[in-house]
């Protein structure tokens, strides 16, 4: 005999599940019974948007397979709706299972009862409901196909508690085969044949590298066509860290003035959202070539030429091919050289920021201490959560070889910090993690260094304190010339870190920061270094990147 929570786990082992995000609740009691049956780690936060951020980030690090979070009916259901709608944003694919009131008991006003699969539905890519204990395992094989096909992204599973409790035959149960990867679909030999003509014809083309990079795995095939034809690339979402940081045919400074000279662009699972200001920059007449895994993202915000639909990997190996077998010559490493140039110029005219010794610390020499700092390590995960100094950071912290770069996505999601870094840890108990801050983020999820704490997970953060929402103020004091609802304090968070059971530093020398960071390390603990930047309303005393 087993209960539904037993046949729960039993689905998530089938499926590859290693450990679930959770925040204990009456609802979802018999899931943790039954995890604790198949050996599966049950890693409890202090809030159930933790629970979703975590499983998130563990997606992320995990190819292939899915990450997942459970939660308690109504306020843990409704917490837990910020991690989802970042995933579903990031296109991240996560299992997030609901409690639920008695099903017996079904619009009688149970404890905490409400819609919780209406709630779901705008932000997932399936929201149901499972309403007999013998079915738990197919509707958890449903609801991750749903996830993995095409474009990834979140799904939500509701459980009534007495379905959960529940009681049947072992025998009376079929535990259904759960693939966490979607089959692999290549575009026809015709598009690549089209696609080819067209870079062939250009003169200034470019590649953007984004997201779908990621969940098609196809890092290496790329690398092998940008070997192959030497055409710049510039990354964007999770497109970082998918081309090597000494790669010559990775740039970063001169994407602006390349996407307004371009006269072809390679748009690779990126996407024209407003990060690229939804395609206006690119010249009317240039030609756009779209790599996707879904037919519903082509031509979003503008048209394209050509669309290579299915794994991305699929794609850049066909293209390959066809250079090969059809004895193309594509070769745009004159052009690639001349970007290069430009992109030396534009770094070294913002070296004399980044070497101020100015006390209040100025952002820009804060970035290049933490980005000295992380290119020591081959093997770092960093992950940014805040505004303007992770922005900052995010254009000179070089992506480690082996390890990753993460943040929130285009959701633009604050406090994601601590829950990805606890998910990273324990995905590379091995490997660094670091989180850069800024001191609004930290305080969204800043509790989660107690659940550090408690399962030994020694993550590290760092705070770019400017005593404010950055990223809010200085539009506002720009726009209108006043302030209201952007101040903050330079408050001892590195005490707080403390209090829970960690290391904290607080750092007002620039010199310090790389000292206070291998201490953190050192100290094997939890650790939060609180670095206090400069006040700046109006970016002066060295600027920003």
């Amino acid at each position: 005999m087993a209960h539904g929570g037993m046949l729960v786990a039993k689905a998530f082992k089938e499926m590859g599940v290693e450990c679930i995000f959770t925040l204990s609740g009456g609802h979802i009691m018999p899931i943790y019974d039954g995890c604790i049956a198949e050996g599966i780690k049950i890693v409890d936060v202090r809030h159930e948007q933790a629970t979703t951020h975590a499983a998130d980030a563990w997606s992320r690090l995990n190819p292939g397979k899915v990450g997942v979070a459970c939660v308690t009916a109504g306020p843990g259901v409704t917490d837990a709706v910020t991690g989802v709608a970042n995933a579903w944003r990031a296109n991240s694919p996560i299992l997030c299972i609901g409690g639920q009131g008695p099903f017996a008991n079904r619009e009688r006003g149970s404890l905490q009862e409400m819609d919780h699969v209406a709630l779901m539905e705008p932000i997932t890519k399936w929201s149901g409901a499972c309403y007999d204990t013998e079915r738990l395992p197919e509707y958890i094989e449903l609801a991750i196909r749903h996830a993995v096909t095409g474009i990834p992204g979140p799904v939500f599973l509701e459980i009534p508690m007495d379905i959960l409790m529940d009681v049947v035959k072992d025998e009376a149960v079929k535990i259904p085969k759960i693939r966490t990867e979607a089959p692999r679909v290549a575009p026809s030999k015709d598009v690549i044949a089209e696609a080819l003509d067209l870079i062939e014809q250009a003169e200034r083309p470019m590649m953007m590298a984004g997201t779908s990079v990621k969940w098609s795995c196809a890092q290496e095939s790329m690398q092998a066509f940008l070997s192959s034809t030497r055409i710049p690339t510039y990354v964007n979402g999770m497109g970082r860290g998918t081309i090597p940081r000494d790669s010559d045919l990775l740039f970063n400074r001169t994407r602006r003035d390349a996407i307004q000279s371009c006269d072809l662009i390679i748009l690779a699972g990126c996407i024209l959202d407003f990060r690229m200001k939804f395609g206006q920059d690119i010249p009317e007449d240039a030609k756009i070539i779209q790599l996707e895994m879904d037919n519903t993202l082509i031509g979003q915000n503008r048209g394209t030429d050509v669309a290579l639909v299915g794994n991305l990997a699929e794609s850049f190996d066909a293209l390959l091919d066809s250079i090969v077998s059809d004895a193309r010559s594509i070769d745009f490493s004159s052009y690639a050289q001349g970007l290069r140039d430009k992109e030396i110029e534009l770094a070294n005219a913002a070296l004399d920021s980044q070497v101020s010794d100015a006390v209040p610390i100025v952002t820009p020499r804060f970035c290049k201490e933490v980005a000295e700092f992380v290119s020591r390590d081959d093997d770092m995960i960093v992950i940014g959560d805040g505004g303007d100094v992770v922005a900052a950071s995010a254009k000179v912290v070089p992506v480690p070889k082996n390890g990753a770069w993460m943040d929130p996505g285009p959701l633009g999601t604050l406090g994601v910090g601590a829950p990805f870094a606890i998910a990273a840890q324990l995905t590379h108990p091995d490997h660094k993690v670091l989180v850069i801050y800024g001191d609004g983020s930290f305080g969204l999820n800043g509790m989660e260094f107690e659940t550090a704490v408690r399962f030994n997970l020694p993550i590290v953060g760092i705070i770019g304190n400017d005593a404010a929402w950055g990223q809010m103020m200085r539009p506002q004091g720009a726009f209108f010339g006043t302030y209201a609802a952007v101040d903050l304090l330079h408050t001892r968070y590195d005490k707080m870190v403390e209090a829970l059971g960690g290391h904290g530093e607080l750092v007002e020398d620039p010199a310090e920061i790389q000292p206070a960071l291998e201490r953190a390390y050192a100290s094997g603990k939890p650790a939060l270094v609180n670095v206090i930047l400069e006040t700046d309303r109006e970016y002066k005393g060295g600027g920003y990147i």
